[in-house]
């Protein structure tokens, strides 16, 4: 494109504007991966240090497959985070591996305050872009891409 051309209205500039926050999380297995993968967002959400853990919230998911389950659990923390208005500090997570892979979460934090917490990202959404979730050397990791 000729930028001196009297036409030319905008130019699309790569790795200028950051749309888009990944990362990799680890864990010696699916509980871990999956409870370090939910510290992330936490962490990115706002300063942990300044939530306290005093409302705790539990749910369910399953899901045939694992890495849609992952995708399933850090979507609707997001989807808490908006819905309850909250932002989280502790998670736990048990998974259940099977022909329909079962997880069971609790959260504990509290409603976002921005005179007591810290906020940093909104975070709109999980994508799918590079998502991915695997088993290497006897260890998980999964690499997360967030929409913010």
């Amino acid at each position: 494109m000729n930028i001196n051309n009297d036409k030319t209205r905008y130019k699309f500039l790569e790795d200028i504007a950051i749309a888009d926050i990944a990362y990799e999380a680890y864990g010696k297995d699916l509980n871990e991966l999956f409870e370090n993968a939910a510290l992330a967002i936490f962490e990115l959400s706002a300063e942990v240090e300044t939530i306290d853990a005093v409302k705790k919230i539990e749910f369910e998911l399953e899901n045939e497959k694992l890495d849609n389950l992952l995708y399933d659990f850090l979507s609707e923390i997001l989807f808490l985070k908006d819905s309850k208005y909250m932002v989280f500090k502790h998670v736990h997570v048990a998974i259940n591996e099977g022909k329909k892979n079962k997880l069971k979460a609790i959260l504990e934090g509290d409603k976002i305050n921005p005179q007591v917490q810290s906020l940093e990202n909104d975070i709109k959404a999980i994508t799918m872009h590079m998502f991915e979730l695997k088993k290497e050397k006897g260890k998980w990791k999964a690499r997360v891409v967030v929409d913010i």
